[in-house]
């Protein structure tokens, strides 16, 4: 098992209504438009993670999970990796239900979405400045 936390920032243009990725971001908010967005201002993104890290995450037979915490409140999102991921991107993260894979992809077949997230762990974060930590969790067999 492999374990990394991290942390980001809320902001109130955050509405977490997108129905099949959730992202994570080191860019500011600029508008609404970005309903997958869940976190910004991010410590790192996929290019950052540590190469033991990556390469867990680069199976297929790898569980992932991404704990989210703000304000006393958290939630977890399981899925999979994929021995097609990249983890390339040096600015996003996403999570998605499907199996796409692009760049900025941290895991596929999630069992939720931005969408499906706690709503009160929403209004929590979609509040400026608002402080979020977050966990990912890898499991893959040796």
């Amino acid at each position: 098992m492999r374990t990394l936390t991290f942390y980001a920032e809320g902001d109130r243009k955050i509405t977490a209504r997108h129905p099949t990725t959730l992202e994570i971001t080191k860019d500011e908010v600029k508008t609404k438009k970005g309903d997958c967005i869940v976190a910004t201002r991010a410590t790192l993104a996929l290019s950052d993670l540590p190469e033991e890290m990556k390469e867990a995450l680069r199976r297929d037979c790898t569980e992932v999970a991404l704990w989210i915490e703000s304000g006393g409140i958290c939630d977890v999102v399981k899925g999979r990796g994929s021995a097609r991921l990249t983890l390339e991107s040096s600015t996003e993260m996403v999570v998605r239900k499907s199996g796409f894979v692009c760049g900025r992809t941290l895991m596929v077949y999630s069992d939720k979405s931005a969408s499906e997230l706690r709503r009160d762990l929403v209004e929590k974060i979609a509040r400026d400045g608002s402080k979020i930590r977050l966990t990912i969790e890898v499991v893959a067999p040796d």
